[in-house]
């Protein structure tokens, strides 16, 4: 099968890679339709490559048709449509029945200290091959896929898979009191559903923060207040939408690499050369992660609100301003997202009405064949690229 496969720094290819096959009797095999790439995608195309080895399968926001599945998946049957979470998890642990799926207890990759295992993202979380491909293994389908129905367009649920349970999840984690105030730093594909999520569950201003006009001009389109990053003073406009006190809530859905920071630039820039041996410590670390989004988060959000941090961030980072935060009684909440746990909320609004507004994120839907390119145009940010979808 042909999938896209990781090379080096700035080099995804489309190769000829060995067909998936049933390995575990709670395996399902995947023919996918429709694969996205991710923003958090383009941290491994350009900064964290030192944790993919030449040949990794990269890719996680995946829907498609199943074709087999192994003796113990009982829940799906050759020809469901599913759409497949981007994390792992068996359902049935002391984390899942938290809810807390990211961090199941089954898949955790424990040798690296971390969650539940993740498709197609790095040796951190289990070296799964991922879904940027014409098939996919998807381990523990006994839980993890979501029957859908046929009819719709794929971009109507595909979005199942990451972006809408990870903006979900961003502003439940807020907190915003019904009638209040949502600012959403980073308007890229996440921080877009976090704008229309922060409408559906009930918050009565929302605004929208970013530098790309496109990306400005998509959120107003669904209800943002938006506020151009390049003009400077972020908080103080967004005190001055709240009553002067700052925003009830703020969402950072930008994370690591945020631009305003010359100095972090450089020293991801620098790391990302280094021999793997050296990067990947220094990455965990060191403080190479941009803060600019996380800092202007929490000079933006009121005393006493709440800053969700929904934006990956890679490694140490040190000083914080401890102070403020303290000061100011903000509370910070954080994570990957529990997939599973938001899809019964969301459901309902994937609906004819279309409630959340999928049809208006993807920009440019290209074959996979197309994918060194697509991934060159996301991170460059041009032709008004915003989400990118491939087809297998």
């Amino acid at each position: 099968m042909k999938a896209v496969v990781w090379h080096g720094r700035e080099d995804v290819r489309v190769d000829d890679v060995p067909d998936p096959r049933i390995e575990e009797p709670t395996d399902a095999v995947v023919k996918l339709t429709s694969t996205a790439i991710c923003g958090s995608d383009l941290h491994l195309y350009r900064i964290l490559g030192m944790f993919l080895d030449e040949g990794d399968i990269i890719g996680h926001e995946p829907m498609g048709i199943v074709q087999e599945v192994g003796s113990g998946v009982t829940n799906l049957s050759p020809g469901d449509r599913v759409v497949v979470p981007f994390n792992i998890s068996c359902g049935h642990c002391f984390m899942c029945d938290q809810k807390l799926f990211a961090q199941c207890e089954t898949t955790q990759v424990r040798a690296e200290g971390k969650g539940a295992a993740l498709f197609g993202y790095t040796r951190l979380y289990g070296s799964v091959p991922g879904a940027q491909a014409q098939y996919l293994r998807v381990p523990h389908a006994d839980f993890g896929p979501v029957v859908v129905p046929e009819g719709p367009p794929d971009e109507r649920f595909l979005f199942l898979s990451d972006v809408l349970p990870t903006a979900w999840q961003a502003v439940r984690y807020a907190d915003v009191p019904q009638g209040g105030s949502l600012a959403v730093i980073g308007l890229g594909p996440i921080g877009q559903m976090c704008v229309r999520a922060g409408r559906v569950l009930g918050a009565g201003t929302v605004i929208g923060v970013d530098l790309e006009p496109e990306r400005l001009a998509m959120a107003a389109r669904h209800g943002a207040i938006v506020i151009d990053a390049g003009e400077g003073a972020v908080a103080d406009v967004i005190r001055g939408h709240t009553g002067g006190r700052g925003a009830d809530a703020v969402i950072d859905a930008v994370g690591m690499e945020a631009h305003g920071s010359k100095v972090a630039t450089v020293a991801q820039t620098a790391v990302g050369v280094l021999p793997k041996r050296l990067a990947a410590p220094l990455t965990e670390r060191a403080g190479v992660d941009r803060l600019v989004a996380l800092l202007t988060a929490i000079d933006a959000v009121r005393r006493g609100g709440t800053v969700s941090v929904v934006g990956v961030y890679g490694g140490a980072k040190d000083p914080l301003p401890m102070m403020e935060l303290f000061d100011k009684g903000v509370q910070l909440r954080m994570g990957q997202a529990h997939v599973k746990r938001w899809v019964p909320e969301i459901l309902p609004h994937l609906d004819d009405r279309d409630a959340l507004g999928t049809a208006d994120l993807v920009t440019h839907r290209m074959p996979l064949s197309a994918a060194p390119a697509a991934y060159e145009m996301f991170q460059k940010k041009q032709d008004g690229c915003i989400k990118v979808v491939l087809e297998p």
